[in-house]
């Protein structure tokens, strides 16, 4: 027989609970609200971002002028032939973005690639939905209703004032 059998362990090991919480915890647990409720306090008197009202800045003047030839063309209204308004349209474009983007050769596009490299530099105005733009200058007899000569205008007049 060993006699290292017949000893006893020195100590029993107590399980550990979970509750009641050190003291240091209550403290902390009381804290809680106050330091949530003064948090809510410093960012509610606190002055936050102050909404910036961005105004439309103000034109350049080959922006100004493209606008007011825009405005001066003679709308083809009832039922007279848009060819002729479609192709002074284009010629405004095409002078602006040779003017604002010379490197491009926007000169040379054509069809659906024009409308693409006019929405890209201005989504905004949406000018892929009007393929009436490049097509109707071909068409002998192209004929518009007032409504979507309205929005065309609309939509020209929003490339021309926002495009980047």
């Amino acid at each position: 027989m060993n006699p290292l059998d017949a000893l006893q362990p020195l100590l029993t090991p107590a399980p550990i609970g979970l509750w009641p919480p050190a003291p240091g915890w209550w403290l902390l647990l009381a804290l809680l609200p106050v330091l949530a409720w003064g948090l809510w306090r410093v960012r509610r008197w606190r002055p936050g971002k102050r909404r910036i009202v961005r105004a439309e800045q103000p034109l350049d003047p080959v922006r100004q002028e493209a606008l007011a030839e825009l405005a001066r063309l003679p709308r083809p209204y009832d039922g007279a032939p848009a060819g002729a308004w479609l192709q002074q349209i284009n010629a405004l474009l095409k002078r602006l973005c040779r003017n604002h983007y010379p490197g491009a050769n926007s000169h040379t596009l054509s069809g659906r690639q024009w409308l693409a490299f006019l929405d890209n530099r201005c989504p905004a105005a949406g000018l892929t939905r009007w393929m009436v733009l490049v097509e109707g200058t071909y068409k002998p007899e192209c004929k518009l209703d007032d409504k979507a000569i309205a929005g065309l205008s609309l939509a020209v007049e929003t490339w021309i004032r926002k495009h980047v």
